[in-house]
């Protein structure tokens, strides 16, 4: 697998090229803004990119602007946010095409390597990875059908979102899998969307939901 790296932190983006490395993923390019990033994936055509939030020269958000102008671009191009913040209007952007291949992860949360490493090869591979307090985010004022959700069906949701599968899901929940099945379909059926059991598009159908927001269905 091929990454191109866009952070202006030199020790960060340093740190990233060796643990990669170390695992076999080869680093194409490192560069320190987003206008390099552009010419670096025309370049090197990389198998995911990993980009920061906030690059030079204002620091604000031509990260994630330059992830969504990629994506835009070429849709099939695997991209994973990894920041300090969550920018929920670019976050939904980024989603929107619901293609898959995208993730978003807080730098802080990063905390095991190999998690991290699975995550990266999970978004390269065409799935959706997302930081638990990206969802928490993004469900901000959209509470419009969530408030029908259990206290469980909200966090097999939030697991959801974060790309698992459903024995993954059972797994973290210490429930079975004929139990997550369940807890999906209501879900499914309270939020008014489809049921599927296609990995990242449920996910996506998801977030499109979040950042779409609909009535519930009159009883």
């Amino acid at each position: 697998m091929r990454v191109v790296i866009a952070e202006d932190n030199v020790l960060l983006s340093a740190g990233l090229e060796l643990l990669l490395g170390s695992k076999g993923i080869e680093v194409s390019a490192v560069v320190p803004d987003a206008s390099g990033l552009a010419d670096a994936v025309a370049t090197h055509r990389p198998d995911l990119v990993i980009v920061d939030v906030r690059l030079p020269p204002s620091f604000r958000d031509e990260g994630i602007k330059a992830a969504v102008a990629l994506r835009q671009a070429d849709p099939a191009l695997p991209v994973l946010v990894l920041s300090q913040y969550v920018e929920r209007l670019y976050a939904r952007e980024l989603l929107a095409d619901g293609s898959g291949g995208v993730g978003y992860l807080l730098k802080d949360r990063v905390s095991r390597v190999s998690q991290f490493i699975e995550d990266l090869r999970r978004v390269a591979a065409g799935g959706t990875v997302m930081d638990a307090e990206v969802i928490s985010q993004l469900m901000i004022g959209r509470r419009s059908g969530l408030d029908m959700l259990t206290g469980r069906e909200r966090e097999v949701l939030a697991l959801m979102a974060q790309g698992l599968s459903n024995t993954e899901i059972g797994q973290r929940l210490t429930v079975t899998d004929n139990a997550v099945h369940k807890h999906i379909g209501n879900i499914f059926a309270k939020l008014g969307l489809p049921p599927s059991d296609g990995g990242h598009r449920r996910v996506l159908a998801v977030l499109t939901f979040l950042d779409n927001e609909r009535p519930p269905s009159p009883a």
